[in-house]
């Protein structure tokens, strides 16, 4: 099997592949235990070659925030347990409590650390670089203009050479676009990025958008004849792999909620409010295509397992793995039995002390949830 470059991966005939990571802070080392079980599961697939990668399988792969990372060393040809260790190394120097300031007038964390992190393994690479083994994609969000962005690697897209009056986009810093991608108010300041002569913007983490989970934007990516892709719908032409990093269910009385004082009130609600955007991606994709990994969207209208959006089959092949952060769906899915105030610490997006448990977290969901069968042998590399 020869290795596909970025252009062979975006443009070549067949089948294509989309993988999207969500964001969520430290909880993206549960998002490594599925990385971790597909890339044994597609390893054992295509004949064990210890030098095979998820690069090598995916056609595009992207993320948000702490799914930005992920995402960009995947690209990059980086190997799950690579980005294991990478991962333990970050966090504990990105969420150094030592540094922690009150996030009240200021960012709660220094930048710094990341963005020595962030060069010391992507360096002066830049988006439109060879360095990229396949398709990527950062979602961040241009808060200034209030424009969410997806900075992506197809040399046919509209803004990567430029468009006249923009500097192209091929040129961006990988350190720098995966540095926006990550700047979550409140925890960090916001990223400035010079886009055109004259012209900067200010990037906060692209969480604050619609898109924490990415996977529908990735799929418009793929699809929309805007972003020059032009990929074809069909469950035998398009698979979508998507990886959470953990949802907790909301559970308050209504007095709770009027107690609340203001200001906890307003950030309750825009946690909500980006909870509803994921489960509307969610339903979308989930009306595309019968999946063996749906979820169930509210009490209504279930799973959507016997719906379809139109009259046809499939447009999509999808596969959603996520962990669900409440007790009984823990010990009836996976057997882990930890209690409500266990699973409020580990939704914490900051806490490193959490990185063994939701690595181990991930390990065993990924093995209970991911399963062969879920990568058709359709969409197998020749």
């Amino acid at each position: 099997m020869s290795a596909k470059t970025r252009d062979d991966h975006l443009f070549g005939a067949g089948p294509k592949r989309i993988l999207a990571l969500d964001g969520g802070g430290i909880r993206g080392a549960l998002t490594l235990g599925y990385l971790g079980r597909m890339e044994d599961i597609l390893r054992d697939r295509h004949g064990g070659d210890p030098e095979f990668r998820l690069c090598d399988y995916f056609d595009l792969i992207g993320g948000t925030s702490t799914g930005s990372i992920i995402a960009t060393g995947l690209a990059l040809g980086f190997a799950v347990d690579e980005l294991v260790d990478l991962y333990r190394s970050l966090g504990e120097k990105v969420f150094d409590k030592s540094r922690l300031r009150l996030g009240l007038f200021g960012a709660k964390f220094p930048k710094e650390p990341l963005l020595r992190a962030l060069d010391t393994h992507f360096g002066d690479m830049t988006l439109g670089g060879d360095e990229l083994r396949t398709g990527l994609m950062i979602m961040t969000k241009r808060l200034d203009t209030g424009s969410p962005w997806l900075l992506h690697n197809n040399p046919r897209g509209k803004y990567f050479d430029g468009d006249g009056g923009s500097y192209p986009n091929r040129d961006l810093l990988l350190r720098n676009i995966v540095r926006a991608s990550t700047a979550a108010p409140h925890y960090f300041e916001p990223e400035t990025l010079r886009i055109a002569p004259g012209v900067t913007g200010a990037f906060v983490d692209g969480g604050v958008s619609p898109y924490n989970n990415p996977a529908l934007q990735m799929l418009m990516l793929a699809t929309c004849s805007g972003y020059g892709l032009n990929w074809r719908f069909g469950a035998e032409n398009l698979m979508l792999v998507s990886a959470g990093t953990g949802h907790r269910p909301l559970r308050m009385t209504a007095a709770q909620v009027t107690d609340m004082p203001a200001v906890v009130l307003a950030a309750q609600s825009m946690l909500s409010i980006m909870a509803d955007a994921n489960w509307l991606g969610q339903a979308v994709l989930q009306w595309l295509a019968s999946s063996p990994t749906s979820w169930q969207i509210d009490s209504e209208i279930g799973d959507l397992r016997d719906d379809r959006l139109g009259p046809g089959p499939d447009l999509i092949t999808y596969q959603r793995y996520e962990v669900s952060l409440e007790p009984n769906w823990l010990r009836d899915t996976l057997d882990v039995h930890i209690d409500d105030e266990q699973c409020d610490a580990l939704y914490a997006m900051d806490n490193p002390k959490n990185l063994t448990r939701l690595a181990s977290l991930g390990v065993t969901a990924g093995a209970v949830q991911v399963q062969p069968d879920h990568f058709p042998p359709g969409f197998d590399l020749l």
